[in-house]
């Protein structure tokens, strides 16, 4: 997706690519109409990624079912697992339906600016 698919989107107009897979989605609720789809979108221009949003998952029992799965494949793959963050489940529910958007300033001034890599436009620079 990274190399051959996300360069091309975008070109010549706006793109918005939505309702991933759940599994590649982890923290967003699946759609109301398809459990295997998540309410995820991102939004391309010119082949840069320029936001992502999607509806928070504030189904505790879910996202514990879905973080377990993860430590069972890291466990897999690396032999390793983490701590399921508890107090993450707890707020969970407490927390009312949500939803949010992160749109790349920085990535806007790429675009704007013609700028081939994002160091070109990054104000500070990384240590």
């Amino acid at each position: 997706m990274v190399e051959r698919s996300e360069p091309e989107l975008g070109l010549g107009r706006a793109t918005v690519l939505c309702e991933y897979p759940t599994a590649e989605a982890a923290l967003a609720r699946p759609t109301a109409h398809d459990p295997r789809v998540a309410e995820r979108f991102e939004l391309y221009c010119c082949g840069v990624e320029l936001a992502n949003g999607f509806g928070e998952l504030t189904d505790a029992a879910e996202q514990r079912r879905r973080f377990t799965a993860e430590m069972n494949e890291k466990q897999r793959v690396y032999g390793e697992r983490y701590p399921i963050d508890e107090e993450f489940l707890a707020a969970l529910a407490l927390m009312p339906r949500a939803s949010g958007v992160a749109l790349g300033f920085d990535r806007l001034v790429m675009l704007a600016t013609g700028a081939a890599r994002i160091d070109d436009v990054l104000w500070t620079p990384l240590a």
